[in-house]
């Protein structure tokens, strides 16, 4: 033993083995009391910073305690500040309901505790995420051909395709990116519309492509790239490109017009690129996929699984059409690790950029079998039924304007729309604070055109007709409450 003595019941399997599991079946307890209130519990967190700091605060640990005692300190530590994003009222953000076969899968793979990185590591885990991947190409109505990355979510999924992108349009002029590095590469171009995404921005940043250094290009009402601004931008610019268009705009839903964009993107010899961290999930959908037509002619295309999918978080997908590119741009080489993807299997380390990566094929592989392609295409059909069934609620009450054409699952709200723009936007906000203090849902404000909005997300799977009328109220009531009480145009006082 080389001088190491074991203190009484330390590393003890079969004390070990009791609170693990004390620690599981806590967990597992907690878990369904959560699920069955979820529809119940407030949609935002109940305790401020500090409260939360002092309960997960204190001098660091000097002797620990056992598992299931840490689960039940966690539980009460955690449960005033989370957020009711797992619930069917919560309309913040574009985020999941995280589905319960989802995260049933998710617990089997930590308790599983497999390392991804390859099929020799993890054969169970590779082989799913490559079924997954055939699965969700088909899904999306993407070229068969494509190479699948699943990676922590959209903003890698953007990464990683960007970075074959990036070496494909540097191969083709003779300059190996992935040997030689940027240091006197030829210049890339890249065109992006005024109202892309931040995930996409921070992307690039990462790659090396400054923000200064983008082409923006000018966008409609909606938010879509208009092409007239992308053909002019084109002709004023020679040499290799980008050009990233969106599928599904954060604020409004609306679809880049891909087809167009992409006729003009190749007949210059570029690379497209599609931004579809939820929009491209319409294509899934019969009744919506004609908002995402022409997507299939872009070479890339990045989407998040804890969107509509309703996976767990960090669950991205990245598509590239040139597999060799997406390979050479991820590919992780070490005289340990499989050189090449040999017999039919394919190595999860070659595609995206983790090397000890989360099993995440097993979620993946799980809700696409519990809801097939029918549950898929009902449940995005149903959430655009329902923003659609909110935007006119609210749209019908005196002074409310919904600003958006409701043609997915977001609406874009103004309160006082008929007043001052300053004016306009203290209601707003006020009213925002009112919807959120009464606690029936959550929604968020944003900035839209030079104007205070609230943004209302449909997309948990929880979500119902009956939750929507409710929350349609509680937000109508909240304006009236602040249109009862605004003091002038200036400003804005709530009593």
């Amino acid at each position: 033993m080389n001088g190491f003595i074991r203190k009484p019941n330390e590393f003890s399997s079969e004390v070990e083995g009791d609170d693990a599991g004390a620690a599981l079946d806590a967990a597992h307890r907690h878990a369904q009391a959560f699920h069955r209130t979820r529809a119940t519990r407030p949609p935002a967190a109940t305790a401020d910073f500090a409260a939360l700091f002092d309960a997960f605060g204190g001098p660091t640990p000097e002797t620990g305690m056992p598992a299931s005692e840490a689960i039940e300190q966690l539980v009460a530590a955690a449960g005033p500040g989370l957020m009711g994003s797992a619930g069917p009222r919560f309309f913040g953000w574009v985020v999941g309901g995280s589905h319960p076969a989802g995260v049933a899968a998710d617990w089997l793979t930590s308790v599983w505790g497999q390392n991804a990185g390859c099929y020799e590591g993890a054969p169970a885990a590779a082989v799913a995420e490559q079924v997954a991947a055939q699965w969700l190409t088909d899904l999306l109505g993407l070229p068969p051909e494509c190479s699948v990355g699943i990676t922590t979510g959209a903003t890698m999924s953007n990464f990683v395709c960007l970075a074959a992108a990036r070496g494909a349009l540097l191969r083709r002029v003779g300059w190996d990116v992935e040997a030689d590095g940027l240091f006197g590469a030829p210049p890339i171009a890249v065109f992006i519309g005024d109202d892309a995404h931040a995930s996409v921005f921070a992307a690039l940043r990462y790659l090396g492509f400054g923000e200064r250094s983008l082409v923006r290009i000018a966008t409609d009402e909606a938010g879509r790239m208009r092409v007239d601004a992308l053909r002019a931008a084109l002709a004023r610019r020679r040499g290799l490109h980008i050009v990233i268009a969106q599928a599904g705009h954060i604020m409004t839903g609306a679809f880049d017009p891909v087809g167009e964009i992409a006729a003009l993107t190749h007949a210059r010899g570029g690379w497209l690129h599609v931004d579809g961290a939820f929009g491209l999930w319409a294509r899934a959908c019969p009744a919506r996929a004609a908002l995402a037509q022409g997507v299939e002619c872009a070479d890339s295309w990045a989407t998040d699984a804890h969107k509509w999918l309703q996976a767990p978080y960090e669950c991205g997908c990245a598509f590239v059409r040139d597999a060799d590119a997406h390979r050479r741009a991820m590919t992780i080489g070490a005289g340990y690790l499989p050189n090449a993807d040999e017999g039919g299997v394919r190595d999860p380390v070659h595609y995206a950029p983790e090397l000890s990566r989360r099993a995440r094929g097993f979620v993946l592989w799980a809700l696409l079998r519990t809801l097939g392609r029918s549950g898929i295409a009902a449940m995005v059909e149903r959430h655009c039924v329902l923003a659609r069934r909110l935007a006119c609620r609210l749209a019908d009450e005196p002074g409310v304007a919904v600003l958006n054409e409701v043609e997915l699952n977001q609406v874009v709200v103004r309160f006082g729309g008929h007043e001052s723009v300053a004016h306009g936007d203290a209601l707003t906000d006020a009213t925002i604070e009112r919807i959120q203090q009464a606690g029936v849902c959550f929604a968020l404000g944003a900035q839209w055109r030079g104007r205070r909005v609230m943004r209302v997300s449909v997309i948990a799977w929880a979500t119902t007709e009956d939750d929507i009328d409710r929350a349609a109220e509680s937000m109508i009531e909240a304006w009236r409450e602040v249109d009862k009480l605004r003091v002038d145009v200036e400003g804005l006082a709530v009593d």
